[in-house]
């Protein structure tokens, strides 16, 4: 980052002409935006200690295993939904360190729990973090006066401008992520199934769209809400629906036996089992990133 920030200066300067007291002042105004996500992301991580070291997590996780003993579905619902509220509430990478070992911890291979902690990094994360990518982000670089003076030509609010960019960044993100959680599931088959077959993972597309869609309906609301109403909305909808056995596969698919599992897929690792079992009752597990919700709020 520090190579990046002196090849910049130098083009800035070298290149583009621009002036040194104006250099200052962007530097200025870049370590202020770097502070307030600093601290962002100083929440994020306490959040995530405090899910740990509280046992919320092992909590959560418990009540995850007996949703659905479908690996597919386990993906979709602890990846791409339960990944996606934490996105929306801490935002900065914070589901891949949450989801990883949720999934490590259910049975799956370590590089399948790092691939969809990863791939789901995608709708959610415009609006991660209570919608700092667009409040802090996109706001923070468009608070120039040639946008001011655009805007009084066009007559047009500042606040209108920030609403239309964030309609036209969820629509986007909701077209493409609906195809999301059908492409993670054909993913984890076609890369660690026994047939490495993709065509084993498109076979839960009613259950992957259908998911989708829950997240991706409610999603237009404000930069602030849209991955954390979208998710928390679809965790209600989608675990009711797999209990009750709608749009899920009948035949239940697993991995392989772990004796035929390529010595690639957990490295070094040798998850434990002792700590499967939590005393922390799953409300108040789930009270503590809905409490972070309310405080982002």
């Amino acid at each position: 980052m520090a190579i990046a920030y002196g090849v910049t200066l130098l083009i800035a300067w070298g290149a583009w002409r621009v002036q040194f007291s104006v250099i200052i002042a962007a530097s200025l105004q870049g370590l202020i935006l770097a502070v307030s996500l600093v601290y962002i992301i100083f929440g994020a991580l306490l959040l995530l200690a405090t899910l740990t070291q509280s046992g919320a997590v092992n909590s959560i996780r418990e009540a995850f295993v007996r949703i659905s003993p479908d690996r597919r579905i386990q993906a979709i619902i602890i990846g791409w939904l339960f990944g996606s509220f934490i996105e929306g509430s801490a935002g900065f990478g914070t589901p891949a360190a949450v989801c990883a070992p949720l999934l490590l911890a259910l049975g799956f291979p370590a590089m399948a729990a790092v691939m969809v902690g990863l791939i789901i990094q995608s709708t959610a994360v415009s609006f991660g973090a209570a919608g700092t990518p667009i409040l802090i982000g996109v706001s923070g670089g468009l608070d120039s006066t040639l946008v001011q003076d655009y805007l009084l030509l066009q007559g047009m609010e500042y606040r209108v401008l920030l609403d239309g960019i964030t309609i036209r960044v969820a629509a986007i993100h909701a077209l493409t992520g609906t195809l999301i959680p059908l492409f993670l599931s054909a993913m984890l088959t076609r890369f660690y199934g026994a047939k490495r077959s993709f065509r084993e993972g498109l076979e839960v597309w009613r259950f992957a769209l259908f998911a989708s869609v829950s997240f991706t309906a409610p999603y237009f609301l404000g930069p602030e809400f849209p991955s954390i109403v979208g998710s928390s909305v679809a965790l209600i909808i989608v675990i009711f629906a797999t209990r009750k056995g709608w749009f899920v596969p009948q035949e239940t698919w697993d991995f392989p036996p772990r004796e035929n599992w390529d010595s690639a897929w957990m490295g070094l690792i040798h998850p434990s089992k002792e700590a499967l079992r939590s005393k922390m009752t799953i409300g108040k597990a789930w009270s503590l990133p809905m409490h972070w919700w309310g405080c982002c709020c």
